[in-house]
């Protein structure tokens, strides 16, 4: 990050340059199918934003990363566990290590919340390196459990088991 970039949570003006952004950083990829958006301002609406970060730079809004609640089918005793994502960097500002950035300052707060693991939809490649592992005993919707993506945030946590079940926002997609 540079001097002029930082990370702070979202305040209620934030929301309009949140949704733009999102559906900025989305519109061009592949697998996108454009509620990237509309999945955040529901989450909000529902006050199923556990955690929502900005990052800045010169006053503008360049990331957004989101945190919410999610149950699983055949773990009900597994409480506390949290959804990352959608997480949104502008297209001109990708590619630099600051969605890197964004997501290892958000995973922090929810270990400091006392979070005991984050799950998410996502690339292998891009969230193996934060340690989240598809080797998890998870599903969602018959999508490759390659796809499919835990952390344990404390150690001494018993890794869930079953179908994720994400806040209602998410049934947009």
């Amino acid at each position: 990050m540079t001097a002029a970039t930082s990370i702070r949570p979202e305040m209620p003006e934030d929301a309009a340059a949140i949704f733009d952004l999102t559906q900025t950083a989305f519109a061009s990829m592949p697998y996108s199918d454009g509620t990237e958006g509309p999945i955040v301002e529901g989450l909000r609406r529902d006050g199923d934003l556990l955690l929502s970060l900005v990052m800045e730079q010169d006053k503008q809004i360049i990331g957004h990363i989101a945190f919410s609640p999610v149950t699983f089918a055949d773990s009900p005793e597994a409480t506390g566990w949290c959804a990352l994502g959608p997480v949104s960097i502008a297209p001109d500002h990708q590619g630099k290590g600051l969605g890197r950035t964004l997501i290892e300052t958000g995973l922090d707060q929810m270990r400091a919340k006392t979070c005991p693991g984050i799950v998410l939809i996502g690339a292998p490649d891009l969230y193996g390196r934060f340690g989240f592992s598809a080797d998890c005993g998870l599903t969602y919707q018959g999508l490759d459990g390659k796809y499919v993506q835990a952390l344990n945030l404390v150690e001494a946590t018993a890794m869930p088991r079953g179908e994720i079940h994400f806040a209602a926002a998410f049934n947009l997609a």
